[in-house]
């Protein structure tokens, strides 16, 4: 298997084309573009237990210091955590920080449905059939576990957000509304960055968490938290029921990872530099609590 190029997103802030920082690049690669590295993948590393023996070592006391190192390799803004980065007592503690205060400021405007996640954004309009991330392909009853509730987004529109691990790692409520019990669905783990997708990964089928959310204005949105290869763990800390827009959903544990917003047919107007830059098949770096589509239908509440 050829070599995945690097990996490009454009910087929404700023209009840049930057190139991703990975980490562990080397065995990710190995792992995606090697023969054996996909057999041990898919024999062994996918194996749930196996993920969370590696999230315990990152819990480890001696993982502390790491974070120095950590920070600095993938250019971590530091002062935007919660506490000094000398207070978190292990690696995974700092990747699970959260931030400051005013950190992430929550777009209000009531018809604009804002990011869950700091993450790179795919929006994908109209799904009909299958959602496709690069070579990775997956129907949206396979996505949810539920045909009969698949049903009601066939046609709709779908936000990919992936949080590398250089992001911020918790997650949020994209509107206000009423939330279901998140239910745990899918086994197995495997990456779910661009360089696994390409290899044609089944990281959609991953071990994940659905939510729904009945809001007013966009109808009822469905939230899918991905696992993936090394984040064995999905952490919810919200209580079902009334939540708020920007209100913390959960969080992942150490690695990298997506969350999947759906919404039905004819509710949603993507926007349209995320879409743009979605059919170059370029992702779009953005911020949690920051605009990224429209009601199309008037608020019902």
């Amino acid at each position: 298997m050829s070599r995945t190029p690097e990996i490009r997103f454009r910087d929404r802030e700023t209009g840049a084309i930057r190139t991703e920082l990975l980490f562990g690049e080397k065995e990710l690669r190995f792992l995606y573009e090697n023969a054996f590295g996909r057999m041990l993948t898919d024999l062994v590393l996918r194996r749930e237990k196996l993920n969370h023996l590696y999230g315990w070592i990152q819990r480890s006391r001696e993982s502390a210091r790491r974070i120095p190192h950590f920070i600095r390799r993938l250019g971590i803004d530091a002062a935007e955590a919660e506490r000094p980065v000398e207070s978190y007592r292990t690696l995974d503690d700092f990747f699970t920080r959260r931030l400051k205060p005013g950190a992430r400021p929550i777009d209000r405007a009531p018809s604009h449905l804002v990011s869950p996640a700091d993450g790179r954004v795919l929006a994908c309009p109209r799904v009909t059939g299958e959602l496709r991330v690069k070579d990775s392909r997956v129907t949206i009853a396979e996505l949810v576990g539920d045909p009969a509730l698949a049903r009601r987004y066939e046609g709709g529109d779908a936000l990919v957000v992936r949080l590398a691990p250089a992001d911020y790692h918790r997650f949020h409520f994209p509107e206000a509304g009423s939330a279901s019990r998140a239910k745990t669905i899918g086994r197995g783990l495997h990456s779910v960055h661009p360089v696994a997708l390409a290899a044609g990964a089944p990281a959609f089928k991953n071990k994940r968490s659905v939510t729904r959310l009945e809001t007013g204005r966009f109808g009822p949105l469905l939230l899918i938290e991905v696992g993936a290869l090394i984040v064995g763990t999905i952490v919810q800390t919200y209580t079902p029921g009334p939540v708020a827009r920007g209100q913390e959903k959960g969080c992942f544990r150490f690695g990298g990872s997506t969350v999947v917003l759906l919404a039905e047919p004819g509710r949603l107007a993507l926007d349209d530099d995320l879409v743009e830059s979605s059919a170059r098949g370029l992702e779009t770096l953005v911020k949690v609590g920051t605009r990224i589509a429209c009601a199309r239908r008037p608020a019902l509440v």
